[in-house]
């Protein structure tokens, strides 16, 4: 993969890089503020990048503003936003065109190398993979979905590991249930969400994209 790293602090831009590199894939630029985040995403639109919320010049929203311009220049530009802070309101407007290509995870959350290149291969593969954690926080600002209400417990449930970016299998595994009935499950969920698309891959985006923006 082509990817594009963006992150004001020198050490972890170097090792997120030198990480991504000893993975195979290839770190076409880098970028440590808004502005050169932006730059390089139009310049070498990339098949991920890795952005950071708070750059400079403002230290408050610079990268995650970025991406969003990015993203409206060069529709579903594959973002893995990595912060330290959930920035609820742009957060959405990031999930809210609908196209997939979306990871946000909390550095905190990281916890080894293998999870975080599985988040980007994910991201540019169309997907999203998101950190509970920022999940939490987005659903917790928002107000009731009527789609959404129609769901069982245990459909919420497997959407909320679907919007982790787990497989069935994966979401299975987690609630102790087979594969078949998670197969069942998300099913069911997509006809109470209408979601009719052919594509399945496709149609966990969409269902994810439903659950996030809650609007």
């Amino acid at each position: 993969m082509r990817i594009v790293v963006a992150e004001d602090l020198y050490l972890l831009r170097d090792g997120m890089v030198r990480l991504i590199e000893a993975y195979g894939h290839e770190v076409v630029a880098t970028a440590a503020t808004g502005p050169e985040t932006l730059d390089a995403l139009l310049e070498w639109r990339p098949d991920v990048a890795v952005v950071d919320v708070r750059m400079p010049p403002g230290q408050s929203d610079e990268g995650l503003r970025a991406a969003l311009a990015a993203r409206r220049a060069v529709p579903a530009l594959p973002v893995l936003i990595l912060s330290q802070h959930v920035e609820q309101l742009y957060a959405r407007e990031l999930l809210a065109d609908g196209t997939g290509g979306i990871g946000y995870f909390l550095k905190e959350s990281v916890f080894d190398a293998d999870q975080f290149i599985d988040a980007l291969e994910r991201v540019a593969a169309g997907g999203t993979a998101m950190d509970p954690a920022v999940i939490a926080k987005l659903l917790s600002s928002g107000s009731s979905n009527r789609l959404l209400e129609g769901l069982t417990e245990r459909e919420h449930s497997v959407l909320g590991l679907m919007a982790e970016g787990l497989s069935n299998q994966a979401i299975g595994r987690r609630l102790f249930l087979s594969e078949s009935a998670i197969s069942k499950y998300t099913t069911s969920m997509f006809g109470k969400l209408g979601i009719t698309d052919d594509d399945s891959n496709n149609r966990r985006v969409l269902a994810v994209l439903t659950y996030l923006n809650n609007p």
